[in-house]
């Protein structure tokens, strides 16, 4: 069973950045998929970014292609998203996600195999 820990959310003006972290413990990682989604208030759950732990090309949802950047450190078994130029729009808890089927059918967000805590990004204008 694979436990996440999430980690760097926080307050940042329009234009800014963040990085949030995702540390994974509780199995092997080789075959999982990792990802981020995010719920801003009162909305539902958000796909963000879905990466395999074995690299290859992430998928983005288009409100965040060209500004976050997902990565992953495989000795830390840590997963990254980096968030430039953030906008108030981005405001929202952010959840790190793994699942052994893969990217695509992580980024559907249906019976995955482990979420983390959530981290709150607050974004002002």
């Amino acid at each position: 069973q694979v436990q996440l820990v999430e980690s760097g959310g926080g307050l940042v003006q329009a234009g800014g950045s963040l990085r949030l972290s995702c540390a994974a413990s509780g199995r092997p990682f080789s075959s999982l998929a990792m990802g981020w989604f995010r719920q801003a208030p009162g909305k539902g759950r958000e796909f963000v970014v879905a990466i395999s732990w074995t690299g290859g090309k992430p998928y983005y949802a288009e409100s965040v292609k060209g500004r976050f950047t997902i990565s992953r450190d495989v000795a830390k078994n840590t997963v990254y998203l980096q968030m430039n130029s953030l906008k108030p729009e981005d405001t929202a808890v952010y959840y790190c996600a793994a699942d052994s089927r893969g990217p695509y059918i992580l980024s559907y967000g249906v019976a995955l195999d482990a979420w983390g805590q959530g981290t709150l990004v607050n974004v002002s204008s």
